[in-house]
């Protein structure tokens, strides 16, 4: 049982696959939007290479730094990713859960943004602190709204907190997708992503022609590769996620395998997508967006999953 255990969390679903999955997806990720803008874009293995050269640089710590919060913040997150890709993996690949895993999940993505927060504002740079400000406003402003999506599969699950349990209805119901309300929940859901991994038009922490990368800027080396890799790491465990809740799994039996890519993939590319073809916005209007209009929608949701909608 230990060595399984292992074997998941350290190879398949969890850090092994999703570290090599995360940098492959973060090709496409850069090809695709290097075609929307015309240019070519780099080769297939660029960001392998890009991560090992930073492991192989000097880590530059400044003077005014709190060195043992500068330093831990990268490895912590890059640990929570990893946590939260084998709870997810093993209920999308193994159909296995525990109780209560989805409130876990819930809880180390939030984690996450403040691994961010306590990064950047340990820094002692003007730049890395607004950025800090600006992450945990936008956890303010895209939190509410994100539980509300993940209260509507749990609703029409029929009040389930596993993520197998919730996988398991709709397999034999049908994607809660093909509903209103989970229709409703996969598009704030996206945005939601797009929110907690900093994507355009949400990288307003970051804003590198405006507060010079933010969170990041005092990063560099190996850190600053963690960093790096825990952002393609996410493209991995944010696209599982919502394919648990709202599409119904994987099947990888025949045609069932081309099926999950193509689900996977599909939901990358809407992400991208939206990445390069939205301006960046201000943090006042992100939160009068998901305060005003998205949680309300959300709410709406949850209201219809209740009515069975």
């Amino acid at each position: 049982m230990t060595a399984r255990i292992l074997f998941q969390l350290l190879v398949f679903p969890g850090l092994l696959f999703t570290v090599v999955l995360g940098l492959l997806v973060g090709w496409i990720d850069r090809k695709l939007s290097a075609r929307v803008q015309f240019r070519v874009g780099p080769p297939l293995l660029q960001n392998f290479n890009d991560f090992f050269k930073l492991l192989g640089k000097e880590t530059i710590i400044v003077k005014e730094a709190i060195k043992s919060v500068f330093v831990i913040a990268p490895l912590a997150a890059f640990a929570v990713l990893t946590i939260l890709a084998t709870i997810i993996g093993t209920a999308l690949f193994y159909q296995e859960g525990y109780g209560g895993d989805l409130f876990v999940v819930m809880y180390l993505i939030m984690t996450l943004t403040v691994m961010v927060f306590l990064g950047s504002s340990s820094t002692g740079n003007v730049y890395s602190s607004i950025g800090a400000g600006r992450e945990i406003k936008l956890l303010l402003a895209d939190e509410l709204a994100f539980i509300l999506v993940l209260f509507i599969p749990i609703i029409k699950s029929g009040y389930q907190f596993r993520l197998d349990q919730i996988l398991a209805v709709q397999q034999s119901s049908g994607p809660f997708i093909g509903s209103a309300s989970g229709i409703i929940a996969f598009i704030i859901g996206i945005l939601c992503i797009q929110a907690k991994m900093t994507l355009a038009p949400f990288h307003i922490p970051e804003a590198e022609t405006e507060i010079v990368d933010g969170t990041f800027m005092e990063y560099s080396g190996p850190l600053l590769g963690f960093w790096k890799l825990n952002h393609y790491m996410m493209f991995v465990i944010f696209p599982f996620l919502l394919i648990v809740l709202f599409l119904g799994g994987f099947n990888l039996q025949g045609w069932g395998l081309l099926w999950a890519i193509l689900k996977y993939l599909l939901i990358v590319v809407v992400m991208v997508i939206i990445k390069n073809t939205n301006p960046r916005i201000r943090i006042d209007t992100a939160l009068s967006f998901f305060w005003k209009y998205a949680s309300p929608l959300a709410f709406i949701g949850v209201i219809l999953a209740v009515l069975g909608v």
